[in-house]
């Protein structure tokens, strides 16, 4: 992975753009967690937190890794999946034991359908997957290939080599997605009112947090819009609304110098002192004081 980090402003987490290695297929790149040790030793950038604009895929083979995804800590095992997505804020725990293979991969790499059925682009889908029986064997096999074709790559044409990539890494991302996805009598109906109102908040989380206008707006009872998110992402839908903007003003609080009064503005907040009332009921503490305490942490691991 040569990833390009470009230079914060400030003390803002840094945003990693992707970077193809010399002779790679563009968009994609698959590696054992060896082979990131030896390129990206403790001590340096890649200790730090930081904000991919690209997809991480990681499974482990054996070890322990703790990892940091938009301020939530994990602890992976044999057989986790991790996934992080682009512009989700992580950070690498100690890597010493840690064994298995990453996958990077651009936004676009994927085909539209792929992107589509897999919900790609879902900021809520889950971090981390603990698939077991035949859904681990199915992901283990998959992975597999994957890297046996990335690593075999110049024995074909360029264009059938991507186009396998393409395929395989599909097959992967829809193994995982199911995995996510709602099941149970129901799942289709319950599904299509989440998938909709998941992106109408995408859309207008900043302009409105009242799930009756989202209800109106898509032509359903904010008890409908309630049940289908609590089936697809285990919280109902105010909930849902309110940790998005939660998540909104956390990566702004960190990954910018923006006053709270301004993140209060682009948030649709009255004023500074309504968004700071309601940050601190849902957190437990203030703007000021979890910049700082962000800020802290990542120059305690720079």
């Amino acid at each position: 992975m040569r990833q390009a980090q470009q230079r914060a402003t400030g003390r803002a987490i840094p945003e990693v753009p992707f970077a193809a290695p010399p002779g790679t297929p563009v968009g994609v790149e698959v590696m054992t967690l060896a082979e990131l040790r030896r390129r990206h030793p403790r001590g340096g950038v890649f200790d730090r937190p930081q904000r991919p604009a690209f997809h991480h895929l990681l499974t482990l083979d054996a070890g322990t890794l703790r990892h940091t995804v938009d301020f939530t800590g994990y602890a992976l095992e044999p057989g986790c999946w991790l996934w992080v997505r682009p512009g989700q804020v992580q950070q690498w725990g100690d890597l010493a034991d840690a064994h298995g293979t990453l996958i990077l991969f651009e936004p676009g790499f994927p085909d539209p359908a792929t992107v589509a059925a897999a919900r790609l682009d879902d900021p809520f889908a889950p971090a981390v997957q603990r698939p077991v029986g035949a859904d681990r064997a199915a992901l283990e096999a998959a992975v597999r290939h994957l890297h046996q074709e990335f690593e075999a790559g110049a024995a074909l044409p360029a264009e059938v080599h991507l186009a396998l990539l393409r395929h395989l890494l599909a097959a992967l991302v829809l193994r995982l997605a199911h995995l996510a996805a709602p099941v149970g009598a129901g799942a289709a109906e319950a599904g299509e009112a989440y998938l909709r109102f998941r992106h109408a908040v995408e859309r207008d989380f900043t302009r409105t947090r009242r799930v009756e206008d989202y209800a109106r707006a898509l032509g359903y009872s904010p008890r409908t819009l309630s049940r289908a998110t609590l089936a697809a992402a285990g919280v109902g839908a105010k909930e849902f609304v309110d940790r998005r903007v939660i998540l909104e003003a956390k990566r702004l609080l960190a990954h910018s110098d923006r006053s709270a009064a301004r993140i209060a503005d682009h948030l649709g907040f009255a004023d500074a002192a309504n968004f700071a009332k309601y940050f601190h009921q849902r957190t437990g503490t203030t703007p000021i004081a979890f910049r700082t305490a962000v800020r802290g942490e990542a120059a305690a691991t720079g």
